[in-house]
Parts: structure tokens; C-alpha cells; sequence
């Protein structure tokens, strides 16, 4: 059961009286019960009416015959001040003014309190709108989060009704039992929740990837903040990406520490009500990031893994990025996408083997749902669309699941093949000892080419194993198995020194490399997929 006891019939008339709507009257009740705050304000402000009228006639209790489920509230002041000094002057009780004077006050106005939220937002015309918004922007959903943004002055205009209350309440000697309210969010969720759920044909819940928002502001009370400015410098610092200090979490932090006096003697309590109401400025939507991941094959050597500008000019036509990306961004029609990979190959280096391992995200995407044939389709679409990179394994995965292919990455193996050449001859027993060799440590310093985009360091790297294919006189062909993250490159040509050991350093002679391939990286992801 959820009630208003006589207790609250002070309360109820001031706040009338001071201009605020029946919503804003329930939740400084502290009445918790969703339900009352669907009825009509019509009927909510005859409920009002009658409950003032009846407490006045008897004492007792007139109760609202509704669910009462819990509720959060937030609290208005830390501390209040109780005893003699709630009486007035002549230690008489005065009396409160008539219930119609009240009633009358309050109605056809703005609230002074919600600007409007609480009224002319929740009915049905502007729900209408919001889900027209939703269903013109084409996305797949099957239930969705509904978010609010509220002007930061509404906090304040909180907290001036509440004092307002206070003060009053001390003039007619009468006590105050509590100093929390119903969250203006709430409120609203509780009475727009239903109403959207039946026009989208699907639920609300508060796990949802698909949100829908609205942004509202009032410009013509935007300024009510500023004196906390001066009242509480600190708290109101300039930050990246924000248009305004005066935010909300910035506000309230002000309001906690500002004293009563001084926000009486800046902000009229009650306060008044304004002239327009609140602007709904933004209705937007939504849906959380999907994320698809395969493997890749490179075939071209003149194809950068990304887009290779410098200094705002495209160095070559296309990527290994944007050859997947445009289909993906097509299919699934998102905003942007995020790549990544288990490491990267040089423009001029092919990536053969199984591939490999990539992620993308995608950013808001309108379509979600895809069968496993129709990811066949996209692999194809992507494969047929281009002779210098194949892709394989594309499925949809997990955010969680994208840890994987970045785990214990410098432990993972990968397995290259090197063309090189040496300026001295040789004959194969010149090279047949390199066999041999197991677990080569390498001190490898960052490489002069990479110097521009990495921090100077020595990083301790290791050859687990080699194979050599002798060709001719100058040439031979070297496979690899490497800790992940070694420099090949610099391993065959040294980096002027600054790769110990190197082949030219183990062989006696120059050398360097003209080819290189990635015939497999080791990572066991994603999962590999039947054809």
C-alpha cells in the first residue's frame, strides 16, 4: 500500500502552492509506487485535492490503492535542524492556506520544479515521437535502455523547493519527517517505460545494448547554476569534450557543499515557475558494438595492413583493413569500425599459411543479426572483391572473447620465410651450422625504420629455430620459428649493429633480405570453421 498520511498534508499544500505539478508533489512524498505516478495529472491533482480537503475535515490516513515496489531516492541535505527554534516567534502554530488556494496555484502551469518533464513529456503525442525517431533509424533490436538527460539546474531548483518547504514548515512550528525524493529519472522511467515498450512492441531492460536517449535542456534557466561557481570554485573545473563546466555530477558536487544560508541568499526558495517548458533537443539511439573476427591472408607485396598516410597524403590506394571494412561496414551498416590483429606484417610482406588473426568492431550498428550462411556470404563478397587478400573463419564473436588473441602475445610462435642475399659467395656447408642453432637470443634496439612511432628500448627476443634452403651462390632461403614480436628484418641485416647477433654477424659477411613471407602465426583463434 502507498499512502499519504496527514503527516504529509503540509508538505502536499506547499509545494502546491509554490507551482509544483502532483508528479513532483508524489515523489517529495517519497510515494514509491510506480503505478500513481502513471495516472493522468488531472487525476493525480483531483487525488490532491481530495486528500487535502479530507485532512483537513479528520486526521488519519487516505490511502492510494497500488503496488509498492521499491524505489531509490536521492538526498536532499545532510542535516536538519529540529526543536524550539521550528516554532515562530510567539510560539503559535500558524495556519496553512486553504487546499483550493493551493490547488489552483499549481495548476495549467509549468512545474517549477521538473519544467515539464513530469507533464507534457509523458504523454502519449511525444512517445509517439520518440518511437517514430526509433523506427525511422532502421535498427534491429529486441528490447532496449532508456536514458535521460536532464538539465543540470533542475538539481538546484530541487533543493530550492526543499528548503522553500523547510522554511515554511519552521514558520508553522510544524516537523519535517524526511529529506529524500523519488529521482526525477525515475519518476519519468516509471511512467515512460510502459508507453514505449507498447508502441516498439518490445521490452525495456536495463541490459540492453540498444539505447534510446533524450536530451533535454531549458534555456531559459541555464543560468540558474552560475552562482554555485562562485560559491564552490573548485568544483567546477573545464574538461575535454564538455561544452560546459556546469554539469550535472558537477552541480550536485557543488550542492553537497554549499551552505544553506548561502544558497538562500542567491536562489529563491521556492522557485518560481518558469515560462516555457524544458526542450526535448536530442532524441537518439543506439545499439552496442558487434564484433567479427577471422583470419587473413596478404598476397600482395605493396599492401599496407593499414591505411599509410603521411602528413595527409595516402601513400598507396588501399589496406588490408579497408578491403575487409567496407564490406563489413556495408552489411552491418555501423558508424566506424575499430580494427585489430594478433601483430602486424610490412607493406612489402605477404602473410600465407592459415592467416592472420583479426577483430573488428563495429560501431552502432543498425542490422545485428546474422545466420552463419549469411557470414559465408560476406566472407565470399570480400574475397571475390579483391586478388590481394583472402579471409577465412568470419564469424561474430564476444568483446571478451577479443582478449584471446591478445593473450600471452610475446609468448605466442610465428614462422617466417626469408629470401636472402649475401654479397661474399657461399656453398652450403657455409650455412648448414645455422641447422643447429636453438633458442638464439637476440638483444634487438628499436629499429631506425620504427624509431618515429616506438620508444627506444633493447628487447630481448628469442629464434627458436632455423632451416636453411641453399639457391645459388648469393642467395638462400631461411625459415624461421620466432618469439612473436622479432624483428626479422633487422635480424638478417643487423640495423647497422643495433640487432646482436644477426646473419650477417653469424655468417662473416653482408647480408640482407629481399623477401619475406608469414607462414603462420600461432595463435589458436579465432575458432576455425568447417568449409
Amino acid at each position: 500500500m502507498s499512502s499519504l498520511a496527514e503527516k504529509d498534508r503540509a508538505v502536499v499544500q506547499l509545494l502546491l502552492e509554490a507551482g509544483t505539478c502532483p508528479r513532483c508533489v508524489l515523489r517529495f512524498c517519497c510515494v514509491g509506487s510506480q503505478l500513481l505516478y502513471r495516472h493522468p495529472p488531472q487525476d493525480l491533482m483531483k487525488d490532491l485535492q481530495e486528500f487535502l480537503k479530507n485532512s483537513q475535515e479528520k486526521e488519519g490516513t487516505v490511502c492510494l490503492d497500488v503496488a509498492d515496489p521499491p524505489c531509490k531516492r536521492i538526498r536532499l541535505e545532510q542535516s536538519r535542524e529540529e526543536g524550539a527554534d521550528d516554532l515562530n516567534h510567539n510560539g503559535a502554530v500558524p495556519q496553512l492556506p486553504s487546499g483550493n488556494a493551493a490547488t489552483e496555484s499549481s495548476a495549467g502551469k509549468v512545474c517549477s520544479v521538473c519544467l515539464g518533464i513530469l507533464q507534457d513529456f509523458c504523454e502519449a503525442d511525444f512517445v509517439k515521437k520518440v518511437c517514430q525517431k526509433v523506427n525511422s533509424a532502421d535498427y534491429q533490436f529486441t528490447s532496449f535502455v532508456f536514458s535521460v538527460s536532464l538539465p543540470p539546474q533542475l538539481s538546484v531548483r530541487e533543493r530550492a523547493a526543499w528548503l522553500g518547504v523547510k522554511q515554511q514548515m519552521r514558520n508553522l512550528g510544524l516537523p519535517l519527517p524526511k529529506d529524500d525524493i523519488i529521482q526525477l529519472k525515475e519518476a519519468y522511467k516509471w511512467i515512460i517505460h510502459p508507453q514505449l515498450s507498447e508502441e516498439l512492441g518490445v521490452p525495456a531492460d536495463g541490459k540492453s545494448l540498444f539505447e534510446v536517449s533524450v536530451v533535454f535542456a531549458h534555456p531559459e534557466t541555464d543560468e540558474e547554476c552560475h552562482f554555485l561557481a562562485t560559491a564552490c570554485p573548485d568544483c567546477f573545473k573545464p574538461a575535454k569534450n564538455k561544452q560546459s563546466v556546469f554539469t550535472r555530477m558537477a552541480v550536485l558536487k557543488a550542492l553537497e557543499r554549499i551552505k544553506e544560508e548561502d544558497f538562500l541568499k542567491h536562489f529563491p526558495c521556492p522557485p518560481s515557475s518558469p515560462k516555457n517548458l524544458c526542450d526535448a533537443l536530442e532524441i537518439q539511439c543506439n545499439n552496442g558494438a558487434v564484433f567479427v573476427a577471422g583470419r587473413y591472408n596478404k598476397y600482395s607485396r605493396n599492401l599496407p595492413q593499414t591505411p599509410w598516410i603521411i602528413d595527409g597524403e595516402r601513400k598507396l590506394e588501399s589496406s588490408v583493413e579497408e578491403l575487409i571494412s567496407e564490406h563489413l561496414m556495408a552489411e552491418f551498416k555501423a558508424d566506424s569500425f575499430n580494427f585489430s590483429s594478433s601483430g602486424r606484417e610490412d607493406v612489402d610482406v605477404r602473410t600465407l599459411g592459415n592467416g592472420r588473426p583479426f577483430a573488428m568492431e563495429l560501431v552502432n550498428p543498425r542490422r545485428i543479426r546474422f545466420s552463419a550462411e549469411e557470414m559465408k556470404r560476406l566472407q565470399q563478397a570480400i574475397n571475390d572483391s579483391s586478388d590481394k587478400i583472402q579471409v577465412r573463419d568470419l564469424q561474430l564473436v564476444t568483446r571478451e572473447a577479443i582478449g584471446r588473441m591478445k593473450e600471452g602475445e610475446e609468448e605466442k610462435t610465428k614462422t617466417y620465410s626469408a629470401l636472402i642475399w649475401t654479397d661474399k659467395a657461399i656453398q652450403r656447408e657455409d650455412i648448414a651450422f645455422l641447422d643447429d642453432i636453438k633458442e638464439l637470443r637476440l638483444e634487438q634496439k628499436t629499429p631506425l625504420r620504427v624509431l618515429h612511432r616506438r620508444p627506444l628500448a633493447v628487447r630481448c627476443r628469442l629464434i627458436h629455430t632455423m632451416e636453411c634452403h641453399y639457391i645459388d651462390e648469393h642467395h638462400f632461403r631461411l625459415r624461421l620459428k620466432t618469439q612473436a614480436g622479432t624483428y626479422i628484418k633487422e635480424f638478417v641485416h643487423g640495423d647497422f649493429g643495433r640487432t646482436k647477433p644477426n646473419i650477417g654477424s653469424l655468417l662473416n659477411r653482408t647480408a640482407d633480405i629481399l623477401e619475406l613471407d608469414v607462414e603462420s602465426v600461432d595463435v589458436d583463434w579465432p575458432p576455425t570453421l568447417a568449409d
